[in-house]
């Protein structure tokens, strides 16, 4: 019976391009993840969309000059057009100025208010006295009190990782005007935290034996330390309006607003498929299970904070089952940061390199269980000498082959020996092997192993050798190649949840006329006079199987074509001069 597999992506804010950073995070693993359960005949619902309420979003909009409107219209669609080039296989990928969104979230709000978890009181916030103005956490800088980083942000240490709050930082200024920052009393809500702390450190306590040692050890660590309630509110005129009168200048805040995009998402996604009632199939089903993949510094949203707020609105919602973190991918040594000019810039990337070698790179080198690093150096060797000399040169060799000596048939078999049927065995087992990492988010164990599948095809061209038995021996021929076919054709499958544009582009070479992967669809609605970018994942003529190829003999095969590019070696030095040019201009 087909499982119900939910999967909730963090919000890319719309506040600028996108880095290589980002996607390894948030957007290759979820994409490995659900494109897999598909291919295994589960009920896929992966939801996420642009974040346009952010500070990041009004930061930016004030230093150019904008109105945040403005700014996150041209980001969404830059985002939605990168993610969907990337091939982020969305149910749907949408924005938070829905009015869908604004009317749930609120909704939301209400519920913990009038329960008495969400409460209004009085704080101290940080204030410009040069600019008039309440300062929202991304509008103050300064060091940070625990590892003394001197541009540490209003609500997060980029150099240690740390939660924060503007008050805590050291020598605070306005990243406005520059001038130093005070503190003035002003009204806020609050999510009373504390009040779930003993079913959060039950849920947390129940899932730790799946959940990876970053988000169990990170969030027992808060729990230790003793939650305090948090504010949901700034005083902001950007973002979703608080429902209650008297507070016209202050606006629901990210905490709140962002995380509760997964729900309003998947309102928003069963409404486009005709039927509104369809996002209970997975939220209110008891036998569904909720995946939520971000890098580390989002997981204290989606262990505590989001799961706090479900609890508190509606019991019969379903909590996140795993939560997904990776943790961070580093640029030739020094920590991605946009700031500082040390990035990848996605749209950049993908103007000049092919998405699938980018895809294999940050699942085989990214970051899953530990910091890692991402060179230019690396990237063109694991292209060259593993997609272009390993994979994409078994599958060009097996198909060019049967256009030379069958004229692009697949040939008759006959009986096959002992070492035809240990490598086919071999592949049906790995099968079983791969799936089974994959579903445990185990990304880079499972393309290994996939790889390995690879290499051994390869072996087994070379102890065959069909290019000498073609002189003397047509059958013994016509077995190897039938063999390395239906090998080439699983690991296309094994392939495709990591690469799926060459899965999809090598499954029309073995002559199969649908698609393994499905279609991606771009859309665009008027919101209120505003054009919305929109995608979705379509399946389409779908003929993908999570099984071996059973690819029959007498098939017409296109002609070959290669599935990766070489890479030059000056590729290297090109990227890295671009990279200090980037540095020196910021």
């Amino acid at each position: 019976m087909a499982e119900k597999i939910f999967i909730g992506v963090a919000w890319p804010y719309a506040s600028g391009s996108r880095h290589l950073g980002h996607v390894a995070g948030f957007g290759i693993p979820c994409d490995v993840f659900a494109r897999y359960h598909r291919l295994v005949g589960n009920d896929v619902l992966m939801v996420s969309g642009t974040d346009e309420h952010g500070t990041p979003v009004t930061v930016r909009a004030e230093r150019e000059g904008k109105a945040p409107a403005v700014l996150a219209d041209h980001y969404n669609r830059e985002i939605a057009a990168n993610l969907l080039e990337l091939g982020i296989s969305y149910d749907l990928f949408t924005r938070t100025i829905t009015p869908n969104h604004y009317r749930l979230v609120q909704e939301l709000f209400l519920a913990h208010y009038e329960k008495g978890t969400v409460f209004s009181d009085t704080m101290q916030g940080t204030y410009c006295e040069h600019c008039q103005r309440f300062l929202p956490d991304r509008y103050v800088e300064g060091s940070c009190p625990y590892c003394g980083y001197e541009d540490a942000r209003g609500d997060q240490c980029d150099e240690c990782g740390r939660q924060l709050d503007p008050e805590e930082l050291l020598a605070p200024r306005c990243k406005i005007c520059g001038h130093p920052a005070a503190t003035k009393e002003t009204e806020h809500f609050f999510l009373d935290l504390p009040t779930f702390s003993d079913r959060l450190r039950q849920y947390v306590l129940r899932h730790q034996d799946h959940w990876r040692p970053n988000v169990l050890n990170f969030s027992l660590g808060l729990l230790n330390e003793g939650l305090k309630p948090r504010p949901i509110t700034r005083d902001l005129e950007w973002g979703v309006p608080i429902p209650l009168e008297g507070y016209g200048d202050k606006r629901i805040y990210v905490w709140f607003d962002a995380v509760a995009g997964y729900y309003t998402a998947s309102h928003e996604w069963a409404q486009r498929t005709g039927d509104s009632e369809r996002w209970r199939e997975w939220w209110q089903n008891p036998q569904s299970r909720h995946y939520y993949f971000m890098g580390k510094d989002n997981i204290v949203f989606h262990s505590i904070i989001w799961p706090s707020m479900l609890m508190g609105y509606d019991e019969s919602l379903q909590l996140p089952y795993d939560v997904v973190s990776s943790e961070f991918l580093t640029m030739e040594g020094k920590q991605f940061s946009t700031s500082r000019g040390v990035a990848v810039w996605l749209p950049d990337f993908l103007s000049r390199y092919d998405p699938d070698p980018l895809r294999f790179y940050l699942t085989i080198n990214g970051p899953e269980a530990r910091d890692t690093d991402f060179s230019w150096a690396e990237f063109v060797r694991r292209n060259n000498d593993e997609l272009v000399a390993t994979w994409g040169n078994l599958a060009y060799r097996v198909l060019s082959m049967t256009q030379r000596y069958f004229e692009g048939v697949v040939p008759d078999p006959g009986e096959l020996d002992e070492q035809d049927q240990a490598l086919l065995e071999q592949v049906r087992a790995g099968f079983g092997q791969v799936g089974e990492l994959l579903a445990q988010c185990k990304f880079k164990a499972a393309i290994l192993q996939g790889m390995a599948i690879a290499h051994e095809g390869n072996r087994y061209l070379e102890l065959c050798e069909p290019w000498k038995t073609a002189k003397k021996d047509r059958q013994r021929t016509a077995t190897t190649l039938f063999v390395a076919l239906r090998l080439v054709d699983s690991l296309k499958t094994l392939f495709c949840p990591f690469m799926p544009h060459t899965s999809q582009q090598l499954h029309r070479l073995l002559g199969y006329p649908g698609t393994i992967v499905g279609e991606l669809e771009m859309e665009e609605t008027d919101y209120e006079g505003r054009a919305h970018r929109f995608y979705r994942w379509n399946p389409g003529a779908w003929e993908g199987c999570w099984a071996p190829s059973e690819l029959p003999a007498g098939q017409q095969l296109r002609p070959a074509q290669p599935l990766f590019s070489k890479l030059d070696d000056s590729v290297v030095e090109q990227e890295l001069a671009r990279m200090r040019q980037q540095i020196d201009v910021s």
